[in-house]
């Protein structure tokens, strides 16, 4: 059964409405879909914010418009192993493992991470809080509003209605990082027929793309912290992103003891990039975390949205698991990697890292 349908056709009016479809999910009938009016607003990024993959931020606006308050760094976010010299951003230490998991809504499991980097726009600058916003949601899934009960429609065979929002002559999917945002729609339409439904990211993507809207809206009643993603961003990160987002869901995930060997076997087999940029003195190289002991770690990226986010104005440059097995062999020094510093992370040692190492004998 075919669960989505092409998109209806842009309606003329700038207005919001519910309109296109959805995938299966468990419905709730006490979260519910709202369309809010959306002020568009323009980021001042750079025209490139990643120059080896053109992912660029220009123009793209949608953040909050009114800037959030910081927040405390708790403190399982900044643990003293963390990778030294690395920036901070938005005011918040980086992140080691992923926030516990949260219900804010019984029932719907929160995207942590996704909440949490909607929860930082207005602490940084707009482009940084785009590109934080963006890389978060390559992991986990988002939750949908439907128009009607999303059960019955779908027992029944029919389409389901998704929200949307329209800015001036674009048409936006609306999705939802958290139990909380979806409350804060209802509160914000009082739309009591509706439903929620949670699907994981990349098929809610693909759905996008097939029916030709233009971006999502994420948690659009929780001004500052939602965001505004059009598709030409959206496409360049699923286009670079591993199919199964492995590295990025097991970073996510609870660290359990194989955590360490089950990214060390993804390494070998899924795309990845290093930060490449100028030392001290103009010299071309590689970025290292480095802790306080002297100890070198070769920073690796699941994505080049890992490296933008940086901040740094590296450049995301694709590398292989074999390339990488030669790095290590090739320099003594290096201790391991660090994956994706901007957190969540993991640091790899030499031993931990020998499926890589197998590749480069």
């Amino acid at each position: 059964m075919a669960l989505f349908s092409r998109r209806p056709k842009k309606p003329a009016a700038s207005s919001p409405e519910s309109t296109g479809e959805a995938v299966d999910a468990v419905a709730d009938d006490t979260t519910e879909a709202e369309n809010p009016t959306l002020a568009e607003t323009a980021t001042d990024a750079p025209a490139d914010a990643a120059a080896t993959v053109s992912i660029s931020v220009s123009s793209y606006g949608g953040l909050g418009a009114a800037p959030a308050a910081a927040r405390p760094v708790a403190a399982d976010e900044a643990p003293a192993e963390a990778p030294s010299q690395l920036p901070r951003m938005g005011g918040r230490e980086w992140m080691r493992t992923a926030p516990a998991q949260t219900e804010t809504v019984p029932g719907l499991r929160d995207n942590v991470l996704l909440r949490d980097a909607l929860g930082r726009v207005g602490d940084a600058p707009a482009s940084q809080a785009l590109l934080d916003v963006a890389r978060q949601l390559m992991q986990g899934h988002v939750f949908l509003r439907v128009k009607g009960d999303a059960r019955a429609l779908l027992a029944e065979g029919k389409p389901l209605p998704l929200g949307v929002a329209n800015l001036g002559d674009r048409v936006f999917a609306l999705a939802y990082s958290s139990g909380a945002a979806l409350q804060a729609s209802l509160k914000a339409d009082g739309d009591s027929d509706t439903s929620a439904m949670g699907q994981p990211v990349l098929t809610v993507l693909q759905h996008v793309f097939a029916s030709k809207y233009d971006g999502i809206v994420l948690d659009p009643a929780s001004t500052p912290s939602r965001a505004v993603l059009p598709t030409e961003l959206l496409k360049r990160a699923v286009d670079q992103a591993d199919p199964e987002l492995t590295v990025k869901t097991l970073l996510a995930a609870e660290r359990t003891p194989e955590v360490s060997a089950q990214v060390a076997e993804a390494l070998t087999r899924v795309p990845l990039w290093v930060a490449a940029g100028l030392a001290e003195g103009g010299a071309p190289g590689l970025a290292e975390g480095r802790t306080p002991d002297g100890e070198r770690f070769l920073e690796v990226y699941s994505h080049p949205l890992e490296v933008a986010v940086m901040g740094r104005g590296d450049n995301a440059v694709p590398i292989t698991a074999v390339q990488l097995a030669k790095a290590l062999r090739s320099d003594d020094g290096i201790n391991g990697f660090v994956i994706d510093p901007a957190g969540p992370w993991i640091r790899l040692t030499r031993d931990e890292l020998a499926p890589v190492l197998a590749l480069g004998e």
